[in-house]
């Protein structure tokens, strides 16, 4: 339990320098439990704390965990090179807080992207020590074969890797739909897979991480929500 001043709460929620959220607080613009308050030295206990900035109401997080249903042509960077930024479809707010991308997804694909501002879970999140599944959709170019499967089931080599990359899982959901598992998370990875078994893949989506599926999620391509205690727990029991 840790107990912080009202202008330190607002600084470490991301909304702005400690003396823009001082000029917040003094200006009225701040509420706790319906009521307003105006001295920026109230010491608040931060456990489940709730307030309202703006009439907006907000709950501390001592670290936002949030998952993105990733549209198409958009890249995860602050400072994209030809497409707008991931940051764009989030409040800005999680930029101040040095939120980041959890890995990263190409510009054309899709699907469910996770981002925080704890770098602990982050790198636990990244590490390929961790063994952390993810599910694709893959459309593909070509039909799916049988063979396609069972090759990338049993691996494939790719330029740069020492060793042949194999899918956990495999099979075919539709004439050019594949869904695969993989635990490497390499750089384009399904993309030259897919080539290197003679294929081409024309669009990519991931659907799940860990236990975590992006339908269980109910956003729409472009909306985000935090995730919660229990959410989190699927993303590490999946690892």
């Amino acid at each position: 339990m840790s107990k912080l001043p009202l202008d330190r709460i607002l600084q470490s929620q991301g909304f702005g320098t400690r003396k823009y959220c001082r000029e917040l607080i003094h200006g009225g613009e701040v509420e706790i439990s319906g009521e307003v308050v105006t001295d920026s030295q109230t010491s608040l206990i931060t456990d489940d704390l709730e307030f309202s900035v703006f009439d907006e109401p907000y709950r501390y997080r001592e670290h936002v965990y949030i998952a993105l249903n990733k549209p198409a042509d958009i890249e995860c960077s602050r400072k994209p090179s030809h497409h707008p930024s991931v940051f764009g479809l989030l409040p800005e707010q999680f930029s101040r807080r040095d939120v980041q991308p959890v890995g990263r997804l190409d510009h054309d694909t899709t699907g469910l992207l996770l981002l925080s501002d704890d770098g602990a879970f982050i790198h636990a999140q990244s590490s390929p020590k961790r063994h952390v599944p993810k599910v694709y959709v893959a459309t593909t170019h070509e039909p799916v074969t049988p063979q396609l499967v069972a090759q990338l089931l049993g691996g494939v080599k790719l330029h740069d890797e020492p060793a042949p990359l194999a899918a956990v899982t495999c099979c075919m959901i539709a004439p050019n739909q594949i869904e695969i598992v993989l635990e490497q998370g390499k750089y384009h990875q399904v993309k030259r897979m897919l080539a290197a078994a003679g294929n081409h893949c024309t669009a990519l989506r991931r659907t799940e991480i860990g236990q975590l599926k992006l339908a269980t999620l109910n956003l729409r391509e472009g909306e985000w929500c935090y995730l919660e205690n229990k959410q989190i727990k699927l993303l590490k029991d999946g690892s």
